[in-house]
């Protein structure tokens, strides 16, 4: 009987230490990532406001708890997004010289600032993936372009949101 009750109590220390593990290794669930307070409030800066990337950061850091505010004067820091580039490039053709296979490539260039100052110096962030081509199935193709684009727009917003979580000041 005595060793009934050691047991769950063994079990829950362990639980108890894996968890605090865990927690001081930096781990976190996926799409939780803790940004400092200087990122709390930002302004994202975009020529394009609804691109693949920009949409995804934007949900990326009200996941984590920020506000994006509407204008730069009431944020605490503006993220500017230099450049949010998609380039298709043609990787093979087939014998009757129509393509095969393409490439794209997602590249994205950032940097962060607050109230003048620089947080975070301009960096660049790029994405690239391949598909087939297959001129019969053109609108199945068309869409799996489209797939992959946001899928990679929402890739370099994880690597832009690790990038923020980074930024020093608060």
């Amino acid at each position: 009987m005595l060793e009934d009750r050691v047991r769950p109590g063994i079990a829950g220390v362990w639980l108890v230490g894996v968890t605090l593990w865990l927690s001081g290794c930096g781990f976190h669930l996926e799409g939780r990532i803790a940004l400092p307070p200087a990122i709390r409030r930002p302004y994202i800066e975009a020529p394009d406001r609804q691109s693949d990337f920009v949409q995804s950061l934007r949900r990326q850091m009200l996941m984590a708890g920020a506000r994006p505010v509407d204008l730069s004067s009431h944020a605490t820091a503006v993220v500017h997004i230099l450049s949010d580039k998609v380039a298709p490039r043609v990787l093979s053709v087939s014998a009757q010289n129509r393509p095969v296979e393409y490439q794209i490539t997602y590249t994205v260039r950032f940097s962060v600032t607050s109230g003048g100052k620089v947080l975070l110096a301009p960096q660049q962030v790029s994405a690239v993936r391949s598909y087939s081509f297959d001129e019969s199935l053109l609108l199945a193709k068309e869409h799996e372009e489209e797939i992959l684009q946001q899928a990679m727009g929402q890739d370099l917003a994880d690597i832009v949101m690790r990038q923020l979580a980074r930024v020093p000041g608060g």
